[in-house]
């Protein structure tokens, strides 16, 4: 047999005349941690789909070869019974469920009379749980009590209990922080002990380089090149070329000509309540002041209360029992509902752009003058559908949404243009202060430097911007000033000049320390 576990060749898959995949050649050896890497929209999660019959046989050409065998999946049931299970960015499980129930969703385990057989459920999840790390979880808690770290976990120990032999992870580690990242990195090298095999797609290049053995670049639906650890450079740098076809010297763009103006939001004494427990302190006399163009920062380990205190400063959309004051360019302003947020030039762009930022099955226009139709729009309560197209027409090219149309469905796009899109929405409001929460969370180097871009131009133009970002070199490589929080309080302020990733953990261990004292 074949060292090659599989091989698909001359891959090409069509969406409405489109070439989303090009003569794909991919080969993953038997046993190897194989990664895929790209830019949103290069064709991964694509190819991944036909290969586990999300897109059946037929609706593609080209050979999918598996153990030596041509295979033609016709439904994810048809691969996993081959032992080919894949892992999607967005969890599939079900949040009232038991752990124990989860793990063997569309997999029961039952008696010969096709009863749910519970204690065989128990003990095999059990099993499950210990190969990933989980032995001490109740089985009988609901999924949604759990952390997303662990719910990807589960993901992965459903999958082992469907006897995989290639496992596909397609961006495991998105929404997850560095320590739960490491710790599925490392069941992946366990993984691999095991012989199994597993293909991962990310946009994290450090965690490529550390846990993967072979890299496979995708550019524009087509395969570029394949590195192989030992052999080829697998540093960020060269797979960033291969990426976006060029050397991407900085990673983030030098912001000049851009003078700091006056303070044009300042928040005092601002305190905030857990929404579901009003004896909880989530936030604790926050005070914090951006100035017109001005990038601010807001670093900080998760759970530190960044994306608590913007969804309560943008129209008390989190917490209760909020005390505190909000001053727009020196005067009070009431802000009690988002309406009141967009009215007083306040915008702001939620770390989960598909619950919170966009109607998926909505087009491209229509979800970027969502927010400004009221007021840019209409008139007399009828809105004017020409100048939503021109502004839509100009937002797309002006930070570059890769689309055919400004009719094409948002849920289409891939992360990096939905982000861009999200970003639009916003821009369209004119707002005075404009706070990004994950602005670049799963989206590809490429598109981050354009977010990067915008960012600059908001700046320039004299906006005042607040970056909420869980990645520390993007702090630093985009902020003038970063308030440090830890635990529901500011911890430290930091200049641009005395900003680094040793500043900031130090700023919390200080924190910590004086808490404890």
């Amino acid at each position: 047999m074949s060292d090659n576990i599989l091989e698909m060749n001359h891959i090409t898959k069509e969406f409405s005349g489109v070439k989303a995949l090009d003569d794909v050649n991919l080969k993953v050896k038997r046993g190897e941690i194989h990664a895929l890497c790209g830019e949103n929209g290069a064709g991964k999660s694509t190819l991944m789909n036909v290969l586990s019959g999300i897109y059946p046989f037929g609706t593609y050409s080209g050979d999918i070869v598996y153990n030596g065998e041509i295979v033609k999946n016709h439904s994810i049931k048809d691969s996993e019974k081959k032992g080919i299970v894949i892992i999607h960015q967005e969890l599939a499980l079900s949040p009232y469920l038991s752990i124990a129930e989860n793990v063997f969703m569309g997999n029961e385990q039952t008696t010969m009379r096709g009863v749910i057989d519970w204690t065989q459920t128990h003990n095999r999840a059990q099993e499950m749980l210990e190969k990933v790390g989980l032995d001490n979880e109740n089985l009988d808690a609901p999924i949604n009590s759990l952390g997303v770290g662990k719910q990807q976990l589960i993901e992965i120990a459903k999958a082992l209990a469907k006897k995989v032999d290639l496992l596909i992870l397609d961006e495991p580690t998105a929404a997850l922080n560095d320590e739960e990242s490491a710790q599925l990195l490392e069941i992946m090298l366990k993984l691999k002990e095991q012989g199994i095999t597993c293909i991962i797609i990310s946009h994290k290049l450090n965690e490529i380089s550390y846990v993967a053995d072979s890299i496979t670049v995708i550019r524009d639906g087509k395969t570029i090149e394949t590195l192989e650890k030992g052999k080829d450079d697998f540093s960020e740098d060269r797979i960033i070329k291969g990426m976006v076809g060029r050397e991407l010297t900085n990673r983030y763009p030098e912001r000049t000509d851009c003078p700091i103006g006056d303070v044009v939001m300042e928040v005092k004494d601002w305190n905030v309540y857990h929404p579901e427990d009003a004896n909880r302190q989530m936030l604790k006399n926050i005070n914090i002041k951006v100035r017109a163009g001005e990038v601010v920062g807001l670093a900080g380990l998760m759970g530190a209360g960044r994306t608590e205190l913007a969804m309560s400063l943008f129209g008390r959309e989190y917490g209760q029992k909020i005390t505190g004051e909000i001053y727009m360019h020196g005067k009070p302003v009431k802000i009690k509902s988002v309406k009141d947020a967009i009215k007083n030039k306040i915008a702001y762009t939620s770390e989960d752009r598909k619950t919170y930022g966009l109607i998926l099955i909505n087009d491209i226009k229509w979800n970027m003058t969502l927010a400004a139709l009221r007021d840019f729009f209409s008139k007399n309560g009828v809105a004017n559908t020409n100048e939503e197209v021109l502004a839509a027409e100009k937002y797309k090219k002006l930070i570059n949404v890769k689309a055919n149309s400004i009719n094409q469905t948002v849920g289409s796009l891939s992360g990096g243009n939905q982000q861009k899109v999200v970003l639009a929405k916003w821009m369209m409001t004119e707002p005075d202060v404009l706070i990004l929460d994950e602005p670049t969370r799963g989206i590809d180097v490429g598109a981050k430097y354009e977010i990067y871009c915008a960012i600059n131009d908001l700046a320039k133009a004299g906006k005042a911007v607040i970056v909420i970002s869980s990645e520390m070199p993007e702090i630093i490589g985009t902020c003038d000033r970063t308030y440090v929080l830890n635990e529901g309080q500011i911890a430290g302020e930091l200049s641009k000049e005395e900003l680094s990733q040793e500043k900031i953990m130090k700023c919390i261990m200080q924190h910590n320390s004086k808490k404890g004292a």
